[in-house]
């Protein structure tokens, strides 16, 4: 064997790996184990320039890989997002969102787009129209809650310039005071399509924030312990025009994430000839480990989509669903394309496998890593009809944010097993985990794996019980090598093990020993994608990459909050110094998207103690524009 690069000693390892279960150590050479082992055999493998890095006794796992993330839409705007996941009260919630209201620069929104639910703060509520108004009289603020609302103030409903006349969407409502008036509440009913269409209406981000912006949300992913990720494509974002930014930063070497994409037709009626096209365009498998196209979906068609939204009736699919979505899959079959398809209800299932069980008559589905999302209500007999076909299962933790409107509507015994998940892997189907971020749930995957073992919401709410939980390590594959079917990466990853990549974290808790009620809150300590660390923190501060340049905009929420649970206040005291500051200076009010770089000219050795006079403002980042 030839002298690791880098050696991991005194730590307590979990591979996964059934064959040698636990280590203290592991060797790694280009980005790949070499050795797992204890500390006296591997230990001996070192050489005069082997790194050596004692973990203390720590408890070390696979680097979690999410089978469902909307990372390259999510890293467009992550920069300009409020981040109220993980926020316990909603008083905290309303105070960051005053303190951003301060320093928001107009013509720029004030943005909390999903991750949370009114059932994880105390109150137990969302904020009022009038209580947004209140904060920001001036400053348009968009507050996305789940798949079911969207909540603008006055100064929002006048940016995307809804009046009396705005005509009702389909699938959706405007809600209206008695004189015909929007009244900022925009409800899915239960298509979201105007809750994102809405969004849609604010400003965006430059080209080169946009590759700050992806790299900050790189980093909070890599601080949670995630080192690989399933993305799901998204609406409004458009295949390859969308993708520059990821692009770019695959191709320099920037990618802190492994990610597999899936394209997402983006237009009704218009889906067959969007996969004709790239079909045609675009090789199944392209790309790199870090980087790498992984087939369709999550839409395949319009007519297949039944968004969830718990709070209204499920609804039926049209009659021409069946004929338009075998048109699609047909298609991807003859191009050996895998799939993945969004589907909540099991009626939507048993259709969706009567069209593919009737391609596969004259078109065998087998080797296809072909699946489904979510599942919440997934019957036995379609378990059983996936498993037939060799299909998937990736399931998410949305019912841990909407669980409460769940048994509202359909009761506690319907969701003691929604999604049924301990019953689909006892039946054998591939099943996976992840979180179905940015907009119906957080990105931390904790908060998933807390669910998983627990059974409870965010909120406290027990909806499955002890005998349809999973047990820790069950929960951990779940997330770790049960992802690399779907992404067709099977021994490549997921476990610590000879021969796969060299991607592990190490959590501030020991997830097999820390209390349930613990597991949600955990971050991790140091991060490893191929063999090089990308985050670490505490004791192991020392050896952490470099992190991105400060976010950009310098009002971006991202420099205050940090993201979960909003970390960065807690950890930058002098965080409410630069909000002040910039709330007081002169331009504020004149640079738009650009904003201010105040880090700059406080560096500067120029008299800039006064921000609103000329050396003040050069402290703006746009200056000389």
């Amino acid at each position: 064997m030839s002298t690791p690069d880098l050696i991991l000693h005194h730590g307590l390892f979990t591979t996964l790996d059934r064959s040698n279960p636990t280590a203290s150590a592991v060797a790694i050479k280009d980005g790949v184990f070499v050795a797992v082992g204890h500390d006296s055999e591997v230990l001996k493998l070192a050489g005069s320039s082997t790194r050596v890095i004692d973990l203390k006794g720590k408890r070390v796992l696979p680097g979690l890989i999410d089978n469902h993330l909307h990372i390259i839409r999510g890293g467009l705007n992550f920069n300009l997002e409020l981040r109220w996941d993980g926020v316990r009260s909603l008083a905290d919630a309303m105070s960051m969102l005053r303190r951003q209201v301060e320093i928001t620069p107009a013509p720029q929104w004030v943005r909390v787009v999903g991750g949370f639910t009114e059932h994880q703060f105390a109150e137990k509520r969302l904020p009022t129209i009038d209580e947004l108004n209140a904060v920001a009289p001036d400053t348009p603020v968009f507050l996305l809650h789940l798949y079911d609302r969207a909540i603008l103030n006055g100064a929002a409903l006048r940016a995307v310039g809804y009046t009396k006349t705005t005509p009702e969407p389909p699938g959706g409502e405007i809600t209206r005071d008695a004189n015909g008036n929007p009244t900022g509440l925009l409800l899915a009913k239960p298509n979201a399509n105007i809750l994102y269409a809405t969004l849609a209406k604010g400003p965006k981000l430059p080209f080169e924030y946009q590759v700050n912006s992806t790299r900050h949300f790189m980093r909070e992913l890599n601080r949670l312990g995630v080192t690989g990720a399933i993305d799901a494509g998204g609406g409004f974002q458009n295949y390859p025009d969308d993708y520059a930014v990821i692009q770019k930063l695959s191709d320099e070497g920037q990618l802190t994430i492994r990610l597999a994409y899936n394209l997402f037709t983006q237009k009704p009626k218009g889906e067959k000839d969007d996969f004709l096209n790239w079909t045609k365009t675009s090789n199944y498998k392209q790309g790199t480990d870090y980087f790498r196209h992984n087939g369709a979906g999550e839409m395949l068609v319009f007519s297949a989509a039944d968004f969830e939204d718990f709070r209204v009736p499920r609804p039926d699919m049209p009659h021409e669903m069946e004929g338009e979505l075998e048109e699609v899959v047909r298609i991807l079959v003859q191009n050996k394309w895998p799939w993945r398809l969004h589907a909540t209800y099991d009626e939507t299932i048993s259709r969706a496998l009567d069209v593919f069980e009737k391609v596969n008559q004259d078109m065998p589905l087998e080797g296809l890593h072909w699946f489904f999302d979510h599942a919440e209500t997934i019957s036995d007999q379609s378990i059983d009809r996936i498993a037939a076909l060799g299909g998937g299962i990736a399931v998410q933790h949305r019912m841990a944010y909407q669980g409460e409107y769940f048994v509202e509507r359909y009761g506690f015994g319907a969701a003691e097993a929604t999604p049924p998940v301990a019953k689909m892997l006892a039946k054998g189907v591939k099943t996976s985990a992840g979180t179905d971020a940015t907009r119906v749930a957080s990105y931390n995957p904790w908060v998933s794996l807390s669910w998983l073992v627990t059974g409870r919401t965010v909120g406290g709410l027990r909806i499955t019980p002890q005998r349809n939980c999973l047990d820790r390590e069950t929960a951990l594959r779940m997330w770790t090598e049960n992802v690399t079917w779907f992404s067709n990466e099977e021994g490549k990853k997921g476990r610590i093990e000879v021969g796969q990549f060299a991607d592990l974290v190490v959590p501030d808790r020991d997830f097999f020993s820390c209390t349930e009620a613990d597991i949600s809150d955990t971050t991790s300590d140091l991060t490893m994608v191929g063999g090089k660390i990308v985050y670490a923190k505490g004791e192991f501060k020392s050896l952490d990459a470099p992190p991105p340049p400060p976010a950009m905009p310098d009002w971006s929420p991202v420099r205050s909050y940090g993201g979960y649970a909003a970390w960065g206040a807690k950890a930058e005291p002098v965080a409410a110094m630069r909000m002040q500051a910039a709330a007081h200076c002169s331009c504020t009010n004149r640079c738009g998207v650009h904003g201010h770089d105040h880090a700059s000219a406080w560096s500067a050795k120029l008299p800039i103690s006064d921000l609103k006079s000329f050396w003040g403002a050069l402290g703006c980042a746009c200056w000389a524009v």
